[in-house]
Order: structure tokens, then sequence, then C-alpha cells
């Protein structure tokens, strides 16, 4: 039984392995098939946030929105400074109907990292685009 030829189950060299087929999972639009993998990714390192934070986009993209929202916030307790999560927050509380909490992580997010997808979603400029603005990420 040799060790080094391949990972075991559970060995930090799978969870990394399943984390990337998790990415790629995503970018071929299978969310579902990306959250299987990182269930156990997670199971054994609760503390990446990273893993969280892909979890959370997949749960979105999964277009299962209360379990994105739990795992943004997760991370944002982690990280408050992370804007990405912040916009994805918004756009999980857009998406659900709550218009206020997401105009909140909108601005957050432009307030912290001021890309043009971040300060048009924000709307800055004023109350000229009430309740109009931005469906959805291009």
């Amino acid at each position: 039984m040799s060790e080094t030829t391949r990972p075991t189950p559970s060995s930090p060299e799978t969870h990394v392995i399943d984390y990337r087929a998790a990415e790629q999972l995503l970018a071929a639009r299978d969310p579902r098939g990306a959250v299987k993998l990182l269930d156990s990714v997670i199971a054994a390192h609760p503390e990446n946030t990273a893993a969280r934070l892909l979890r959370a986009r997949a749960f979105f993209a999964a277009a299962q929105l209360r379990p994105a929202e739990l795992e943004f916030e997760l991370v944002l307790e982690r990280e408050p400074d992370n804007a990405f999560a912040h916009f994805a927050l918004a756009r999980t509380y857009e998406r659900s109907g709550r218009p206020e909490q997401a105009r909140r992580h909108f601005r957050l997010a432009a307030a912290l990292d001021p890309q043009p997808e971040y300060l048009a979603a924000a709307r800055f400029e004023g109350p000229a685009e009430e309740g109009g603005a931005g469906a959805g990420p291009a």
C-alpha cells in the first residue's frame, strides 16, 4: 500500500482536487455538482473561506438563495472587507426581493472596491433609477 501513488479519500490533495473540480463545474454551469464536491472540502476544512465563497456562488447559480445567503454571510463574518462577497450577497438579496438589504451591500462593495460594476449597482448617482437597474451579473 503506497501512500505516495495517489491521494487518500480525505487527504489535503484530494480536497485541492475537489476544489479545482468544483471551480470547473461551476464554470461549466453545473452548480449542483460543484456544491457536492465542496461539501466534503468544507466538512474537512470549515475555516476555508475560499471554499465557502465558491459554494455560496454555486448555491446562487443553482437558485438556492437561502443557502447562498447564509454562506455569503459567513464569509463576510470572517472577511468583512471582501467586496465581492458583499456584491454577491447583494445580488442574492436582490433576487430574493429584498432591495433595501441589497442596496446596503451594493454600497459596501462599491466603497471597498470602486469597480464600475459595483458602482453602477450601488447607484450613488441619485434616486433617478429607483427599482430597475441591475438584473444580474453579466
